[in-house]
Parts: C-alpha cells; sequence; structure tokens
C-alpha cells in the first residue's frame, strides 16, 4: 500500500532504515540518528580530510550520489559514489571530471555542498561553484560515470542551490540563498523559475531568519534536500543558524509551502528538528553543525532517510516517518 501523504514519490525497497529506539519518545523526537553513526569516515578516500554534506539518490538496484571531500590539502570539490545498500559507499578518489556543455564555460575554483534530484531523465546536480566568488554550480548525468556542467543558473554571490523533482507549471524551480563572498552572516530563501536550465527570472521571497521567538534560526537559513511533495504542501527541510557565544550553531527544521506558489509558506516549525548534540556534530573542523543535503522518501512505506553532514567532517543518517513530519510542522508552526 503506498503512502497516502506522499505524491510522485518512488519506491525504494532498499532503503537504508533503522527502526525508531526503544525508548525514543515519538513526542519529543520525530527524528532519530543511525545508531551507528557516522556511515562515511572523514579518510574514505586516497586524499580525504573530510567527507560531508552529501547528496544521495536511488540508482538502478542501489544508490548514488555526489560527495563533498575536501582533500588534506583543504581544497573543496565534489567526488561521485555508489552504494549497494545506501549505507556503505564505495567513493571515488577521482573528483568529477565535468564535460563542459559550452567549451566557453569558465573553470571552477572550487566545488562544494551538492544536491542530486532526479528531473524527467537525467539526474540533476547542483553545488556551490567558485567563480569570482561562491555560485551555483549546476550539471547534470545519466549514469554517475560521465557528468556534463552547463551555465552557472544565477550571478554571484549565491549558495544552497536545491532543484525541485518537477516542473511547476511550465517552468524548471529551485531554492537558493543568495549570499556575499565569504562566510555569510545572513541569508533568506529565495525561489526563482527558469523555462530552459539556463535563463532564470520569477524570483520570490521565501522565508527570512527569525529572532528571539524561533533563535536557532535567527541568523540565516538556507533550503537543504530538494522538496519532497505531499499532499498537505512541498515539504522543505532547511538549516538554521544561530550565532552563539562559541560561534555559529547548524540545525535543521522543516516547512511546508503550497505545491503550486512554492514561495507561499503554509507552516514553518518554531522548534529545530535536529541540533548538534552527538559528538561526531559538535567535534569537527566545524564544530556543532548538522546539515541536510539529501533525504529519501519511499511511497510504499513513507519511510524517510536523510544524509546529513555532520561537523563538517563526515556523514551520517538520520530517520523518520514523511506523515510523522508533516504532522509536526503543522502542530509546531510558527
Amino acid at each position: 500500500m503506498s503512502s497516502p501523504i506522499l505524491k510522485n514519490a518512488l519506491s525504494i525497497p532498499n532503503l537504508p532504515w533503522e527502526d525508531r529506539p526503544a525508548g525514543s519518545d515519538p513526542q519529543k523526537e520525530v527524528l532519530w540518528r543511525y545508531s551507528k553513526n557516522p556511515i562515511i569516515a572523514r579518510d574514505q578516500t586516497l586524499h580525504s580530510n573530510s567527507i560531508f554534506n552529501s547528496a544521495v539518490v536511488p540508482f538502478k538496484d542501489g544508490f548514488a550520489g555526489v560527495f563533498r571531500c575536501d582533500d588534506t590539502a583543504r581544497r573543496m570539490d565534489i567526488h561521485a559514489g555508489k552504494s549497494k545498500d545506501g549505507f556503505t559507499w564505495d567513493i571515488k578518489d577521482e573528483v568529477i571530471d565535468f564535460i563542459k556543455t559550452d567549451p566557453g564555460l569558465p573553470d571552477a575554483e572550487y566545488k562544494y555542498d551538492p544536491r542530486v534530484i532526479f528531473v524527467e531523465d537525467r539526474y540533476y546536480i547542483m553545488w556551490c561553484n567558485g567563480y569570482h566568488g561562491p555560485c551555483i554550480g549546476l550539471g547534470y548525468t545519466f549514469d554517475f560515470e560521465k557528468f556534463y556542467q552547463m551555465e552557472n543558473p544565477l550571478m554571484m554571490f549565491n549558495r544552497n542551490g536545491a532543484l525541485f523533482p518537477r516542473r511547476i507549471g511550465k517552468n524548471y524551480a529551485m531554492f537558493s540563498r543568495p549570499s556575499d563572498s565569504g562566510h555569510t552572516p545572513f541569508g533568506d530563501i529565495i525561489y526563482s523559475e527558469s523555462p530552459d536550465l539556463c535563463f532564470w527570472g520569477k524570483h520570490r521571497h521565501v522565508m527570512a531568519p527569525l529572532g528571539a521567538q524561533s533563535a536557532w534560526q535567527s541568523t540565516k537559513i538556507g533550503a537543504g534536500p530538494a522538496p519532497i511533495e505531499t499532499t498537505e504542501g512541498w515539504l522543505l527541510f532547511y538549516h538554521g543558524v544561530l550565532t552563539s557565544c562559541n560561534g555559529f550553531v547548524y540545525s535543521f527544521g522543516a516547512a511546508l509551502l503550497d505545491l503550486d506558489e512554492p514561495w507561499k509558506v503554509i507552516a514553518r516549525s518554531r522548534p529545530y528538528l535536529i541540533n548538534p548534540r552527538e559528538t561526531y556534530e559538535c567535534v569537527g573542523d566545524v564544530p556543532n553543525v548538522t546539515f541536510p543535503c539529501a533525504a529519501l522518501a519511499d511511497k510504499d512505506t513513507g519511510r524517510l532517510t536523510i544524509y546529513y553532514g555532520c561537523a563538517d567532517t563526515v556523514t551520517g543518517l538520520i530517520f523518520g516517518k514523511v506523515d510523522e513530519v508533516v504532522d509536526w510542522v503543522k502542530k509546531n508552526k510558527i
């Protein structure tokens, strides 16, 4: 039986999953962590210093993904990887060598924080692309062996590009977060559309940081994984940042957005869903970070698996149920 709340979702019979642990209170913890986190170590490739903020999709009889791997020279780039079960990953030692769809496309100074989503006939990748500062990069693959780079969708400075899994009306759609050239101390989520994935417009403001009423998202916010279509609206997981006496703290929550006009917020969570509390989330190259980049939802069970970066160092898994998250957002909305 299909989940009554999911729309246009995939059947993922081998979804990585672990049942809620004994003693976990569903009223207190809507999501729960994998007991064997982290699933990807910081030094899993030949030259990696850290592997985090990476994106995964179902692929053939297993899974494939694009992974942020900072090397031991602390250069940021993205690598391809595959897995049979979604837990154990074979990540290539070499960075992705993109084939340019136009020979005039500029080279990137760096690539990081990718998102991956299947749209129509191929897998699209968005990442933060270094071109005179951070901007959004866009490319695609059919097989996770050959990758093609397209024009940067938006001008610099921008981050956190997340493409929708289907068109809105006749247009492709995405979220982004305009930024500056540094470690942005501000940030709102913006919605944009394009008829061809090259020329983007119809920019709409979606959400801004909040003040004392929800301090975990008071400094800046940004889209996480591609939004999930439900009968209650688009379910968007997004990260929020608090500026504490010890620096930035990255947590994440969720929002429901109108299916036809996704810049309109139906409900937005006041409390966070996940914040840094485990050692591997609090200790690393950038302490106190939980950063979601991929969310897989199985239409048959409604189960939800989230891949997230921990302390900008390793990768972990979080589990839940889509209907429970949607109900939680509506009950805990601002």
